[in-house]
């Protein structure tokens, strides 16, 4: 993310790490999807506030929704609210309940489902994509079906940095 959240990121640009990558337009979208794959594992940003990484097996690792940081730990996902001072940052956690997982999991779901219907109606189109030859509908086309159908659809607890 963007070194002070106002700040916009050039994703195409920066994420080196995910390869291919691209940016789409979609009429429904307020602002440009982009998408790339660390090896097998997804990632799809809905502008800079709607951002889903998943496990080449589809399942969700990480999102950043409405301001907060959600990381997965297996079987529930860990909520991290970001508190900043002038002296430090500070992440206070807490666990989604049963409630709030489904909620979660529903409307991520349905976020991604459109791109599902952008594929589906052809007005999914990549801006920029790299590498530029990359067959995209081929690649959300197979990625998409695993992520719905994942289960479970939370990939393993993953470590806090040291």
């Amino acid at each position: 993310m963007a070194q002070h959240e106002s700040e916009r990121e050039d994703l195409i640009r920066e994420a080196t790490a995910l390869l291919p990558r691209a940016e789409f337009l979609l009429p429904s979208l307020q602002e440009p999807l982009t998408v790339g794959f660390r090896e097998t594992a997804p990632s799809f940003f809905f502008g800079q506030n709607q951002v889903y990484h998943f496990d080449g097996a589809g399942r969700l690792r990480r999102a950043f929704v409405a301001g907060f940081l959600y990381r997965s730990q297996h079987s529930g996902l860990a909520r991290l609210e970001r508190i900043r001072t002038e002296t430090q940052t500070v992440l206070l956690r807490s666990d989604l309940d049963s409630e709030q997982l489904l909620t979660f999991r529903s409307n991520m779901l349905e976020t991604l489902r459109i791109i599902q219907s952008g594929l589906t109606d052809g007005s999914l189109k990549a801006s920029r994509s790299i590498p530029p030859d990359t067959d995209w509908i081929t690649q959300l086309s197979t990625i998409l079906p695993i992520i719905f159908s994942a289960d479970p659809w939370l990939s393993d607890t993953i470590s806090a940095r040291r």
